[in-house]
């Protein structure tokens, strides 16, 4: 079967040749057939040998050369075909079949051109050849061969528009079939954003909401605690009131996201820098060595950025032990650095597979560590180190833009209220 298919490649790729063999195919089948002749003897038919003059011959060969270019120009190749096959029929004698070529080419022009051009030329070709066929040539007009010169160009014009018919067929159920595939694909990309942006605007509304009461409700708590602590304890409730249905509204909308055999979500704190020798400790235990350098002199980072450290630790030791090679080594480096905390993994591993690294599996490793630390304002780079190794360097701000967002929000809203308004407004309602 591969040969087949190769072999069908390769002709498809050389139509030329292809034609080549097929004009040398007719010519082969002319001359035969202007050797045979057909005879009467006793009230029968019977079949005798002739012999081909010289023009029969050159009107042959002249049209089987024709052939070779019936693809290029399918009209001009019938054209010179029936003019040399019309003065055979006129100045052949004993006659020889050069009408043959003008059948093949008028077979061309049906599977090349267009069912109307088709019609056309197919009946102008029958009608001319088997006229002067007819009326010119040496043989009675009733002859079976004048008969069958209408009858074989006839069958050529059907077979090619029957050819050119299937072809465009199939051609109009492939693009079909491809038009489909993209439909589909764009529709559920659309789907996809669409169903995005639906969630992304219910999280919006939920966490504004509820998260814009709890803290106003705990601005006022703040405020009378110690004047009023029966309406700072309602002020509480409210608070503790609009977390749990946040809590739930939330979970309700990641719910959806999670399909039918995912686990349950975890109900353990996320993971910090609190938790990185445990997370060491585990690829030491798979056979890669990791030295641990801590300067960040206790510095406590929003959860946010504490979870962000944990993870681009975590990417970059799990693609050291992926790439870097089982001799290689790791180095795993925290450092309060003014208002930042810099996180660096180094490994020894081969430079090669350092270069390979960033495209292997699309970079998607690397890319999710790039957004996850851009999302809190900070900035992360990686790549191969001078003489050999990788190096990930991540900088991430103490303070996140999420928790500043939080803390201006709340300084700006409970400060600015007037007292009076601040008293009152306990006794809302808090959803």
């Amino acid at each position: 079967m591969t040969t087949i298919k190769r072999t069908a490649t390769w002709l498809r790729a050389h139509p030329l040749a292809v034609d080549g063999a097929l004009a040398a195919a007719v010519l082969g089948c002319m001359i035969v057939a202007s050797f045979v002749a057909p005879d009467e003897h006793d009230r029968g038919k019977t079949w005798g040998t002739q012999t081909p003059d010289a023009l029969g011959l050159i009107l042959m060969t002249l049209a089987a050369v024709t052939l070779v270019f019936r693809r290029r120009g399918p009209l001009p190749v019938l054209a010179v075909t029936g003019a040399l096959s019309l003065l055979e029929l006129v100045s052949g004698d004993p006659r020889t079949p050069v009408v043959m070529s003008a059948v093949v080419a008028l077979y061309t022009v049906a599977s090349a051109t267009d069912r109307p051009t088709t019609w056309r030329v197919g009946l102008l070709t029958m009608t001319v050849l088997t006229g002067v066929a007819m009326l010119a040539g040496s043989m009675p007009w009733y002859e079976q061969e004048n008969l069958g010169i209408f009858a074989w160009t006839g069958m050529a014009a059907a077979a090619g528009d029957a050819v050119r018919s299937r072809r465009a067929f199939v051609h109009a159920i492939r693009e079909r079939a491809e038009r489909a595939e993209r439909t589909r694909e764009e529709e559920a990309r659309r789907r996809v954003a669409e169903e995005r942006l639906r969630i992304a605007r219910d999280l919006h509304d939920v966490v504004a909401h509820h998260i814009a009461l709890v803290n106003v409700q705990a601005g006022v708590a703040a405020h009378v605690m110690d004047k009023r602590p029966d309406q700072a304890k309602e002020a509480l409730a409210h608070v503790r009131e609009a977390s749990r249905s946040a809590l739930n509204e939330l979970r309700a909308t990641v719910g959806l996201l999670r399909q039918s055999g995912d686990p349950e979500a975890p109900t353990e704190p996320a993971p910090g820098l609190d938790r990185l020798d445990e997370l060491v400790g585990t690829f030491r235990s798979a056979g890669l060595p990791v030295e641990v350098a801590r300067a960040d002199h206790g510095t406590t980072l929003p959860a946010a950025v504490d979870l962000a450290a944990y993870r681009v630790i975590q990417e970059a030791l799990t693609n050291v032990q992926k790439h870097a090679g089982t001799e290689a080594k790791a180095e795993v480096s925290v450092v309060r650095v003014g208002p930042n905390v810099e996180i660096t993994v180094l490994d020894d591993g081969p430079g090669d597979d350092a270069e390979a690294r960033q495209d292997e599996n699309g970079g998607h490793g690397l890319l999710g560590m790039r957004e996850r630390v851009g999302a809190l304002g900070g900035s992360c780079t990686a790549g191969p180190r001078y003489g050999g190794g990788f190096r990930v360097h991540a900088i991430l701000p103490v303070k996140s833009r999420t928790a500043d967002t939080v803390g201006g929000t709340a300084s700006a809203n409970v400060p600015s209220r007037p007292a009076a308004a601040r008293s009152t407004a306990p006794t809302g309602d808090p959803a």
